[in-house]
């Protein structure tokens, strides 16, 4: 329903105005290129700006999508042709409360949408969460597409056989094929040269995938999980016992056509092939209904996790929610790891001067326009906006934010019809940006900066039959970007 309203209201406010309103995006990911684009078509004059801490554009279309889903990064092509309009820029290597304030940007132009996603990562809160050898699926995910704040992360990959997935979504799916997929096929993608070395030397040889519900309730999708499930050489382990359906079961199945086609993936996985089994194969292991309780550090390796406790779970029905929710049993197992993946969610991070739900992880709004606070009798922040995991949560596929881009558009459009957004010559928006951040020695990229990169990268990556070679650090793209 919300989205048919905003693309009403897009379609009414098409062409809503020709002043030069002027507009900054903070977030360069799909949700501020898809807001970019709806602004630009929406009113005639504007001007958006596209802010990033990062020199590089495209937010997890670059850092967070698998390198063999290169069909997934098409889209860049798109949001390459909305920052090359002569009414946008992007302008990267700006980080919001260090090089400039939320309330700077506010006095600067007429709107303000902060789509900078999440950053972060939740915790499990559980004893021995803080040992070596414990990531978070973000972090790993970063390191091996070469984001330059994990260059650094090194994942132990050869004191152990045994990596620990906790998460059953697309994310956890993503990582697990990483770490099992044949390292000549990764060769070929742009997959940084870091992980592709740490990947060809290699112990882990099998993956455990845990999960607190069932294989009714699993988060990922028929597409990810055929993916996973047809590497080859890889064995697949899958209690037979986990793959039984009570009613209630049976009852989310059948009003689940997505749901019902993963449960029919993974019961023909289960079953064993007649073929003789490789004792060099990897394995992959499907674990349902166990709860993570805490991590048991080495006896040999000081400060390092060496084991995983979980606890057996059962579902009982959500009063209210209508869901099935896993409950402990008070029956426990340990599982032997050397690696520990985290992949339980994303979160945002609050900046100076915003509001802050803290409880869901999102900016208190409605339909794109932030609230002063969550509670009920909160007022509209004039001139600020929200969109994409910021303002829903981390949820949804790149396609979401376009949808969601239209809400928050249709909201800054109504409002400027309205007079609570004026547009004109008031606020001095893009020049008076540059000039704040060049009294203050802010060494900006822009989007001719960032083709310098994509460039070498591409230039690089020709030499080893890949994509791209991704630069890694940020002295290496800050010195390509400014040449």
């Amino acid at each position: 329903m919300a989205v048919s309203r905003a693309l009403n209201f897009c379609r009414r406010f098409s062409t809503v105005s020709s002043e030069p309103l002027s507009v900054c995006i903070v977030g360069s990911g799909p949700a501020g290129f898809y807001t970019a684009d709806k602004v630009l078509k929406a009113h005639e004059g504007a001007e958006v700006d596209i802010v990033d801490r990062l020199p590089t554009p495209f937010g997890l279309v670059r850092s967070g999508v698998a390198p063999d889903h290169p069909e997934t990064k098409i889209v860049t092509n798109q949001f390459s042709r909305v920052a090359q309009n002569r009414r946008c820029s992007f302008i990267g290597n700006l980080s919001l409360g260090a090089s400039v304030t939320l309330a700077e940007l506010r006095e600067l132009y007429d709107a303000v949408v902060l789509s900078y996603g999440a950053e972060s990562d939740q915790a499990l809160g559980i004893t021995g969460e803080e040992l070596a050898g414990i990531h978070s699926a973000r972090e790993f995910v970063w390191w091996y597409n070469g984001h330059p704040d994990c260059r650094n992360l090194a994942p132990d990959l050869k004191s152990s056989d045994t990596a620990v997935i906790i998460g059953q979504g697309n994310v956890a799916l993503d990582v697990a094929r990483i770490l099992l997929r044949p390292t000549t096929e990764l060769a070929t993608t742009d997959i940084s040269c870091h992980a592709l070395a740490a990947l060809r030397e290699s112990s882990i040889r099998k993956v455990y995938l845990v999960g607190r519900r069932g294989a009714a309730q699993a988060a990922f999708t028929a597409k990810e999980l055929r993916e996973v499930l047809g590497i080859k050489d890889l064995s697949i382990e899958i209690r037979q016992a986990d793959l039984s359906k009570t009613p209630a079961d049976e009852e989310e199945l059948k009003n689940n056509r997505i749901k019902r086609r993963i449960h029919e993936l993974l019961s023909k996985a289960a079953i064993p092939a007649t073929s003789v089994c490789n004792p060099s194969q990897k394995e992959l292991h499907f674990v349902f209904f166990r709860k993570p309780d805490r991590f048991l550090e080495s006896d040999s390796r000081s400060g390092h996790v060496a084991r995983l406790r979980v606890e057996r779970t059962i579902l009982k029905e959500d009063v209210g929610s209508g869901k099935q929710i896993a409950v402990g049993t008070g029956l426990f197992e340990e599982m032997e790891c050397g690696l520990v993946l985290k992949s339980v969610g994303y979160k945002s991070i609050p900046v100076d001067g915003l509001p802050f739900d803290h409880r869901k992880g999102i900016v208190p709004n409605v339909r794109g326009r932030v609230l002063s606070e969550a509670s009920g009798d909160a007022q509209v922040e004039k001139g600020l906006y929200v969109c994409g995991w910021l303002k829903r949560g981390p949820t949804g596929i790149i396609a979401t934010n376009l949808y969601c881009a239209e809400e928050t558009v249709a909201s800054i459009s109504e409002d400027v019809e309205r007079g609570v957004v004026t547009s004109g010559l008031s606020k001095p928006g893009r020049e008076g940006l540059l000039q704040l951040l060049d009294s203050r020695n802010v060494k900006i990229v822009p989007f001719g900066g960032w083709e310098k990169i994509d460039s070498e990268e591409k230039r690089r990556g020709s030499l080893k039959n890949k994509p791209r070679e991704k630069l890694t650090t940020w002295q290496d793209l800050l010195e390509v970007a400014t040449k």
